[in-house]
């Protein structure tokens, strides 16, 4: 009796210490997440010299008069619409690409297939930066540079690997006996895919796409090395306008990168089941 009530009190320190360090990091990871959130939004309602005084104080006024300042220059529209153009052209068709392969592979329960996909994920462990320069010189040859349609192509190329590898796991989830059926009813793979592979897989591209809609959105690497014409600036690339020689436009960057931010939260908001849905699935076998 004495054994087991020394057991169970053990145990209960345990989880209550696991407890306390969950609850300790999540605290921590919290207010990492926070404050510089807190610090940008509130930023956007301040002028330079209180954002720099006083980064963490409340505004004096809620006013959008950065907001006013910010669109009436005209230097977030262009912008945003490429980066609208861009980010939607790149998710759409790396999708449909990433889908198709991923497909294919779930369904290669062979040597090859294992390879294929070993393949595409080892792409995942190469770092972007790596290819900065074979990019630029191969885009430069083939006249790509200033060109929306280059960053789409480097989007697609970036993120498929990662598209594959994800819609990969999903797909090997779905039940075999639901293609045999299929084919003994002579459906092909085509048909497979496009009536049963990717219905039941809506959950999982949904939240690829937010995933992928995420990282071309906020891109800034490329552009800055792919684009120099005003009018093909992505709306990363355009913030970096706000940042002179000499002085530092503190309140129109929080307020550009509020505005910037928008269109993501929207998208989470909209499709908030399908990610969660879609990074749950496959989590718990039945």
């Amino acid at each position: 009796m004495v054994a087991t009530q020394n057991t169970s009190t053990r145990l209960w320190s345990e989880i209550m210490r696991y407890q306390i360090i969950k609850n300790s990091l999540l605290a921590i990871f919290g207010v990492l997440i926070i404050v510089p959130c807190s610090i940008v939004v509130m930023g956007a309602f301040k002028s330079d010299a209180k954002i720099i005084s006083e980064p963490l104080a409340l505004p004096d006024q809620f006013n959008f008069e950065n907001f006013k300042r910010l669109f009436a220059s005209g230097k977030v529209w262009i912008p945003a619409k490429n980066s609208l153009i861009v980010s939607i052209s790149s998710v759409v068709i790396t999708l449909f690409l990433a889908s198709l392969a991923a497909f294919a592979l779930s369904r290669l329960i062979t040597v090859t297939g294992k390879v294929l996909f070993l393949l595409f994920s080892i792409g995942l462990a190469i770092p972007g930066q790596v290819n900065i320069i074979p990019i630029y010189l191969l885009f430069v040859k083939l006249h790509l540079t200033n060109s929306l349609l280059g960053l789409v192509l480097v989007n697609v190329a970036l993120t498929l690997p990662i598209s594959i590898f994800i819609l990969t796991t999903f797909f090997r989830e779905l039940p075999k006996e639901m293609f045999e059926v299929a084919n003994i009813d002579g459906a092909g793979l085509w048909r497979n895919y496009r009536s049963i592979a990717l219905p039941l897989a809506k959950p999982a591209v949904g939240a690829t796409a937010i995933f992928l809609f995420v990282i071309c959105w906020n891109d800034l690497l490329y552009p800055l090395m792919l684009i120099t014409q005003l009018d093909k600036k992505t709306l990363p690339l355009a913030m970096i306008d706000f940042r002179g020689e000499y002085l530092i436009q503190y309140n129109m960057i929080f307020t550009a990168i509020v505005v910037a931010s928008l269109p993501m939260i929207v998208m989470f908001l909209m499709f908030q089941r399908s990610f969660i849905a879609g990074l749950t699935q496959g989590a718990v076998k039945g």
